[in-house]
């Protein structure tokens, strides 16, 4: 299990239908609880190519880019070439394990710890969790994105690839669409697993309720064709029932002993 396996695939598929839906959904769900100002100290754990963490560092935050990967670190670095220099002097890049903040960081380092698709890769994501609590600043957030164990049958059943379906059923792995195999988080064991350390899950969203079986190459269609899927699939993101069977999940939680949000 890892996610070395299909890192150059997902590279290749950047710029697609399913992964542009993934980060926009993402970065508007993210930006109804980190505003723009005044600007945080934000932690991207496994930040790849860096599409999150830039968008957070135009917005005026100061972001920290974290990931295992040389290659995709090198990928961000080019996009940072290219970024104005107020925008790159706000980021910084470090090569590292997602277990192994604490030897980078202090404990409450920051005011927002991003963590997203990365658990998926991990057998046992205790020890990251326990990480992104000691991250986090008092009074501070911490977002997840997971792969969906409450509906990880929906993408195989849709596509009928029926082995994959009972393999769904029987549990909580499987083969992704990089060809890695991987894990998936159910949300109501992940928000206590959250709380035994500290966390409380104050709002969920859903990730690609309609578009997660679109092709693996399927190209962005026109602009207000996209608008409208996005606006959509956020809609959807936020609604009960679709938001229970997306593909992804995200997740918000803060410090301390806030009620848990079931809408």
């Amino acid at each position: 299990m890892g996610f070395e396996v299909g890192e150059e695939q997902w590279r290749a598929r950047l710029g697609t239908l399913r992964q542009v839906v993934r980060q926009e959904l993402v970065a508007r769900q993210l930006a109804a609880h980190l505003p723009d100002a005044p600007g945080r100290r934000v932690l991207d754990v496994g930040c790849g190519q860096g599409t999150q963490a830039l968008h957070l560092a135009r917005r005026g935050h100061r972001v920290v880019g974290l990931d295992a990967s040389g290659q995709l670190l090198d990928d961000f670095r080019a996009a940072l070439a290219g970024e104005p220099a107020d925008v790159a002097a706000r980021m910084e890049l470090v090569q590292g394990d997602a277990a192994a903040i604490g030897d980078h960081f202090a404990p409450g380092s920051f005011d927002a710890v991003l963590c997203h698709g990365v658990l998926m890769y991990l057998p046992d994501p205790g020890p990251v969790l326990d990480a992104l609590a000691q991250a986090v600043a008092p009074g501070g957030m911490v977002s997840l994105l997971v792969r969906n164990g409450d509906a990880l049958a929906m993408r195989p059943g849709l596509m009928g690839d029926w082995d994959n379906v009972a393999r769904a059923f029987d549990g909580t792995g499987y083969r992704n669409r990089l060809g890695a195999d991987a894990r998936a988080d159910c949300r109501d064991e992940l928000t206590t697993a959250l709380a035994d350390r500290g966390l409380a899950v104050t709002e969920w969203y859903g990730v690609r309720v309609f578009t997660d079986t679109a092709a693996d190459d399927a190209p962005l269609p026109d602009q207000a064709v996209l608008d409208t899927i996005l606006e959509q699939e956020e809609r959807a993101g936020r609604t009960d029932p679709y938001r229970g069977v997306a593909a992804l999940l995200h997740l918000i939680a803060v410090p301390g002993t806030a009620a848990v949000t079931s809408r």
